[in-house]
């Protein structure tokens, strides 16, 4: 007879994962915020021009609301990082979508310089979020 009871994740696995889950928040909302008080200001800084449409202004500002959503998603996920794998693999298909998104618009001359940035550390947590749920998974816990 085997045990499937799920392990806990050792102690520096813990920290890891709240430390990672922390800092993707704080990812969030340092595009978040100047995305939502600035959105002007982003955009030009984004996209290299400038952002005069009130409808457009209105998705914009949405998308970064979506966000700084996500934000507070990854800090609940730091504080239980076992519990929470739904947040995470939803933030990580965000981030995933928004990366290849602006990957595109990126190849197609539409963004500045200051995509790259934004694309490579999206990258990087779709990265660490899925060495995540495989260290969850060689531990025995479900992802959902």
């Amino acid at each position: 007879m085997t045990n499937n009871t799920p392990r806990e994740p050792s102690k520096h696995d813990f920290m890891f994962f709240r430390t990672l889950f922390l800092v993707a928040a704080l990812w969030n909302f340092a595009g978040a915020l100047p995305g939502l008080f600035d959105s002007s200001g982003m955009f030009a800084r984004e996209f290299g021009r400038d952002l005069t449409d009130p409808v457009l202004m209105a998705v914009y500002r949405g998308a970064w609301g979506t966000a700084f959503l996500y934000g507070f998603g990854f800090l609940m996920v730091a504080y239980n990082p076992v519990r929470h794998t739904g947040i995470v693999l939803m933030g990580g298909v965000g981030k995933a979508l928004f990366a290849m998104n602006l990957h595109y618009m990126f190849g197609q001359d539409w963004t500045s310089d200051f995509a790259i940035i934004v694309i490579g550390g999206d990258i990087i947590f779709i990265i660490l979020f899925v060495l995540y749920f495989f260290k969850l998974k060689q531990l025995g816990h479900r992802w959902f």
